[in-house]
This record gives structure tokens, sequence and C-alpha cells, in this order.
């Protein structure tokens, strides 16, 4: 059996993976050790990205000429809004208490790209670019759960709602998604969808390295 555009693009990624797995907010977020400030930060700038990141999907949602693609991209960027909303008030005391609610360069750098790509690119391409976020947290989420020996780890819900089978239906509808379009696409298109791809792995991967950073604009 061939492999698909997204099978392809997640082997070309798979060094970057790697590199996110050996991160050492996620060897701490694992074993329940991460500091609660390196969390709170996360969650923080996370529930920054979320709301940019929806209205990405609801964007592409719109650009989509397939009904069905399109109902699907509208229900993910749903689907993220709510998710925003339960995990900042899984954490609500704490980040009242963070005053930090500017979006650190970090998460204004992926937010940006990921409106250039909407802005600016094929809808295909701006797919890509939205996908690892998809794939990244539920591979990650996954990994977490096979690996975790911390049976009390404070961030314990965090590492279910990405690592349960709800999740892992809306991974694999957005998968089909980016196959069928990555199909009907130029090599031209299907190259620029595979570089989006690539950049926004790299962005996950600064996105969590940042947060152990507790990541601040120098001036």
């Amino acid at each position: 059996m061939s492999k698909t555009w997204c099978d392809i693009a997640w082997d070309e990624a798979a060094p970057y993976i790697d590199k996110i797995k050996d991160l050492s907010f996620i060897k701490e977020l694992m074993a329940g050790t991460l500091k609660q400030a390196q969390f709170i930060h996360y969650i923080e700038q996370d529930s920054i990205y979320l709301g940019e990141y929806g209205k990405v999907l609801a964007g592409i949602g719109a650009k989509l000429a397939d009904g069905g693609h399109r109902s699907s991209f509208l229900k993910f960027a749903s689907d993220t809004v709510f998710v925003e909303q339960e995990l900042h008030k899984s954490f609500s005391d704490d980040l009242r208490n963070n005053q930090d609610s500017v979006a650190t360069p970090t998460c204004l750098l992926y937010t940006s790209f990921l409106n250039k790509q909407l802005a600016m690119e094929p809808i295909e391409v701006s797919v890509a670019a939205a996908l690892p976020c998809f794939v990244i947290y539920k591979k990650i989420g996954d990994y977490i759960l096979q690996n975790q020996s911390n049976k009390s780890n404070p961030y314990q819900k965090w590492i279910n709602t990405y690592g349960g089978e709800d999740f892992a239906e809306a991974v694999q509808q957005a998968e089909s998604i980016t196959n069928e379009l990555a199909e009907g696409a130029t090599p031209e298109i299907r190259q620029k969808m595979t570089e989006a791809y690539i950049s926004t792995t790299k962005m996950e991967w600064m996105f969590w390295y940042s947060a152990y950073e507790l990541e601040k604009w120098p001036l």
C-alpha cells in the first residue's frame, strides 16, 4: 500500500518529533515533576494560541469547497474553543494570579505564520500548516500515556485531553481531508504543503521549549 501525503510528511518531520519527545518540558510533564510556573506559563500561552488557532481553523473551513470538509473544520474550530475554555477553567486560580497575558515571541511567531498561510497561500498549504498541532498533540499525548509512571500526575487532565479516543477521531478526520487535498494538488503545491508542515512542527518544539524557559519579551 502506497504512503499517503500525511505519511510522507510525518516521516520527514520524524527528526523533529524525536526532539520534541526529548524536551525537558515533555519529560518532566510525563513524570509529573514539571514546575507549576512552567506549566502555567504554557497554559497561558496555549490559551492565547488556541484563540488564534480556532480563528484559523474557521477561516480554513470558510475557504474549503467541499461541504463535508467545511463542516469538519468549523467543528474543529468550535472544539478548539471548548478545549481552551476547559483547560483554562481547570487552572483558573493559578491563571488569575499570572499577569503574563501577552503573547510571547514564540507564540506570536506561530500564530502569525498560520495566519499568513491562510491569507497568502493556497488552501491546501494552510491546511497542511495547521495539521501538526492536531497530529503532534495526539502522538505526544499517546507517548506520555504509554510511558508515564506517576499515577498521581498533577497534569493528568491535560494528558488525558490529548491522549484520548475523542481527540484521535478529530486527528483522523483532519489527516483524511489533508490527504484528499494533497491528491488533487500540483507537485508544487504539495511541496509547499510539506514545507509548511515542517515549519509548524518546528514551532511546536519551540512552543514547549519557550514555556520551559519561561520566555518573555526582552524589552
